[in-house]
């Protein structure tokens, strides 16, 4: 963990503390050559969002309520195996958690205002309407063998 950041932000003052943060690493799968056998390079990056303290609590509550599908007894895990290297899959898999939360607590979004159409377009979009009705109307019938 030397040089990591101690904390991932997740917007404005508010960051995940690494001291919540659970990390496992284990083979990755896919090609490689001979270190893939050797090497823990696929990260799972777990979090407790259940009994964390480092959210205020209305966050929270949004958070569980938005991740309730992917939660686990209140625990998020990301996982990240693209890189070849554990280093960059650590970063990846922070910043796919960080990216998540940010958006499960975002504030709900204002809801749509209901707008009525003005009548003076209806009115054209009707009497275009009615136009193109009688344009077609006028093809019909004629023999044009």
């Amino acid at each position: 963990m030397d040089g990591m950041s101690g904390s991932h932000v997740i917007r404005g003052s508010v960051s995940l503390p690494e001291a919540e943060l659970m990390w496992r690493f284990s083979r990755s799968s896919g090609p490689g050559g001979q270190h893939v056998n050797t090497s823990d390079s696929k990260v799972e990056l777990s979090f407790d969002l259940a009994k964390t303290e480092a959210l205020p609590a209305v966050w929270k509550q949004w958070a569980l309520e938005r991740l309730a599908g992917r939660l686990v007894d209140g625990v998020v895990t990301v996982r990240s195996s693209e890189h070849r290297s554990q280093w960059r899959n650590r970063e990846a898999a922070a910043v796919r958690l960080t990216a998540l939360l940010a958006e499960a607590t975002a504030p709900p979004p204002k809801p749509r205002k209901p707008t009525r159409i003005p009548r003076g377009i209806n009115e054209r979009r009707l009497r275009e309407k009615k136009q193109r009705s009688e344009t077609k109307r006028g093809r019909g019938g004629q023999n044009w063998g």
